[in-house]
């Protein structure tokens, strides 16, 4: 059984698309899966409540399956940082609570969990505590997503360097095109993600091309069908 956070070079980074994916790609082998989104910002209002489309993404790739708000414990209407959300909300969240939610889970007897984060690795969670403490406090080492633009490499290796330095070990990372000038020159596209496969000290798990249409992010089974799953801890 093998347990992961999944955290980005940035917000947009592409974090639903690859965790949606791999737990796609996971069923497509006959695995079980849990997805997680525990704190989501930027949801909408329905009937059944705030929903968020990122945590009904891992919701519809888990199985067996789980309700909402197993998924996504707390859900904010306005699309800001999660702390800044809650606090309009007049709500408090805390790491204690977000483990107390999230250990049942991942105790559960399933093949792949993957536990998204929301921005990047140093968005806070409250003024004294990072969403990214959860990785920390669960022991589960991270799958970074790099958003792939101009100032990737900088973002890449400063978000690396800051993983470690907490404590958490960077297991592997997804390269995911967001600008489609950024691969123009094939060349050039070739010797920055060498750059990022020497300078971040964890194996590449794929890269993800430049989705043209809006639909195909929302399949994202396509797009990462040729991705690796990390390796089990």
């Amino acid at each position: 059984m093998t347990r992961y956070f999944v955290t980005g070079t940035d917000t947009d980074a592409g974090k639903t698309l690859v965790t949606a994916g791999m737990l796609a790609l996971a069923r497509s082998r006959g695995l079980t899966t849990l997805g997680l989104k525990p704190v989501a910002s930027g949801c909408r209002r329905t009937e059944a409540g705030l929903r968020n489309d990122d945590a009904l993404a891992l919701l519809a790739r888990s199985v067996p399956p789980v309700s909402y708000d197993q998924v996504n414990p707390f859900a904010f209407e306005p699309a800001i940082a999660p702390h800044l959300a809650a606090s309009q909300a007049g709500v408090n969240i805390d790491l204690a609570q977000l483990c107390e939610h999230a250990a049942p889970l991942l105790d559960e007897p399933r093949d792949l969990v993957l536990i998204e984060g929301a921005g990047g690795w140093r968005v806070p969670l409250n003024d004294n505590e990072d969403l990214a403490g959860l990785a920390l406090h669960l022991r589960l080492p991270v799958i970074l997503v790099v958003g792939l633009k101009l100032g990737c490499l900088n973002h890449a290796r400063l978000t690396a360097e800051a993983i470690r330095a907490d404590g958490a070990r960077l297991a592997g990372w997804v390269g995911n095109l967001l600008d489609a000038d950024f691969a123009r020159d094939a060349s050039l596209y070739a010797e920055n993600l060498a750059t990022l496969q020497r300078t971040l000290g964890a194996p590449c798990l794929g890269v993800v091309p430049r989705l043209r249409r809006v639909g195909a992010a929302r399949r994202p089974e396509a797009a990462v069908a040729h991705l690796e799953l990390p390796e089990g801890d």
